[in-house]
């Protein structure tokens, strides 16, 4: 079994001089950080699409064995809510594709407001090519075994979030697992 540990992003001013050296430059941050860890989830991507360039770049900074997770950009997630998406998300496809097998799994993070809706994933899911993702639901009326099979039928994993907000189940649906400790009061001991 193998694990990929991470951060939910690298590139933070605010953690110059505790994690990394004051006076390192942000463009030696990428490097720095993958010589530490396995992975990072990259939430850039869910604000803007890279150009190729920039997953090019990232590429080049990082040992093959390093992963990126992208979460999904918020035009798919949030405001088309996984509808009428599918030049959006071709797109994204394609770009994240540049990573070749550094990219990790997708992260599909849907807003809190948007329940349960089975026949919209299940169309989502029909157009979403062969790629490791997975979906943090955040509106508890996912939490099913409907929408459970539908992740399993296309090998797509459930993220397990550990937030103050809602308790997602602890399903397997893929043969790999998402997992985010997203909460501010870990101890030691719970890490």
């Amino acid at each position: 079994m193998n694990f990929w540990i991470g951060t939910s992003g690298f590139q933070y001013a605010e953690w110059k001089g505790n994690f990394y050296p004051e006076d390192l430059p942000t463009a030696k941050m990428l490097p720095f950080y993958a010589e530490r860890f396995s992975t990072t989830e990259v939430n850039y991507t869910f604000h803007r699409i890279p150009a190729p360039k920039t997953i090019d770049n990232w590429k080049a900074q990082t040992p093959e064995k390093f992963r990126f997770a992208l979460k999904a950009p918020q035009k798919i997630t949030h405001w088309s809510k996984l509808r009428d998406c599918t030049d959006t998300l071709e797109y994204f496809c394609k770009i994240a594709g540049g990573l070749d097998e550094r990219l990790g799994p997708v992260l599909f993070q849907l807003p809190p407001t948007f329940k349960k809706d089975a026949d919209v994933l299940g169309s989502f899911l029909r157009e979403f090519p062969s790629m490791r993702a997975a979906f943090e639901f955040r509106h508890d009326s996912w939490f099913d075994d409907e929408i459970f099979n539908l992740l399993k039928s296309r090998h797509i994993a459930l993220c397990i979030a550990d937030t103050d907000a809602i308790a997602t189940p602890k399903k397997i649906t893929a043969d790999y697992g998402y997992l985010r400790l997203r909460r501010e009061d870990y101890t030691e001991e719970d890490v």
